[in-house]
């Protein structure tokens, strides 16, 4: 009883850092929270709370920043990471049987485009725009690992970096792609159960939290220069990595 009173209380410490993570970024929340929050109180309902509240912070993030949407690049990273969400339902039974090894392949992938897009900015090059062939691989992938892992954000990123370099087109256009899919993931969490009573409380003061965590975030946001925003947006990428590869 202890024991797992304890649990929840750190895990709810986790979503509220996290979340502010997530309203400053547009980003990485759900992939710094997934693997705390699985050894706290387990992978189905961390990845199922994450998931809702993922959606529910970025609805706060464009509710306050929706003309800076790219909607041209919002149904281009729609139009490719929705088919790769279907296959991360269809593959997931196949990935369940060794999870580490994915995790550990995307935190590689997910260091290597962080350290080399840090060393770009440090040395003043302009991020260059992925072709069409890297840009839809990296967007299917990137839905692939969402649909199974709530994880996809990082390679999200890569492709959105070059493509979206105004911060906050960056932040809401991202925001709204995690509305969509989030809300997808959350009916399939829905569908298998993943809710029961337990959860649903987690959930119910988590969603508490996220209020003071968006708060918090919005006020930090505005205060980042775009130098200081990208800086923070490839050190929580490779934190992020690095949380995947010791999963």
């Amino acid at each position: 009883m202890g024991a797992g009173f304890l649990n929840d209380a750190l895990f709810l410490t986790v979503v509220f850092l996290a979340n502010i993570i997530q309203c400053i970024t547009g980003f990485a929340g759900t992939v710094l929270a997934m693997p705390f929050s699985v050894m706290l109180i387990g992978f189905t309902p961390a990845k199922a709370i994450l998931n809702v509240l993922g959606a529910a912070a970025s609805v706060g993030v464009v509710l306050g920043s929706y003309r800076f949407v790219n909607k041209k690049e919002l149904v281009t990273i729609l139009g490719f990471m929705l088919p790769g969400i279907a296959a991360g339902f269809v593959f997931g039974d196949k990935l369940t049987a060794n999870p580490t090894l994915v995790y550990k392949l995307l935190g590689g992938i997910v260091i290597f485009f962080a350290v080399f897009n840090f060393i770009k900015l440090m040395r003043g090059k302009e991020l260059r725009r992925p072709g069409k062939l890297v840009s839809a691989v990296t967007l299917l992938a990137a839905g692939t690992v969402h649909g199974f892992f709530v994880c996809g954000g990082p390679l999200l990123v890569t492709y959105a970096a070059g493509k979206m370099p105004d911060t906050k087109e960056f932040r809401a256009t991202l925001s709204c792609v995690w509305i969509v899919l989030n809300s997808l993931l959350a009916f399939s969490d829905i569908r298998i159960g993943a809710f029961d009573r337990h959860t649903l409380i987690l959930l119910g003061v988590s969603i508490l939290i996220l209020f003071g965590a968006v708060f918090l975030g919005s006020v930090i946001e505005k205060r980042l220069s775009k130098k200081g925003f990208l800086i923070l947006s490839y050190v929580l990428m490779a934190v992020s990595g690095v949380s995947l590869l010791v999963k």
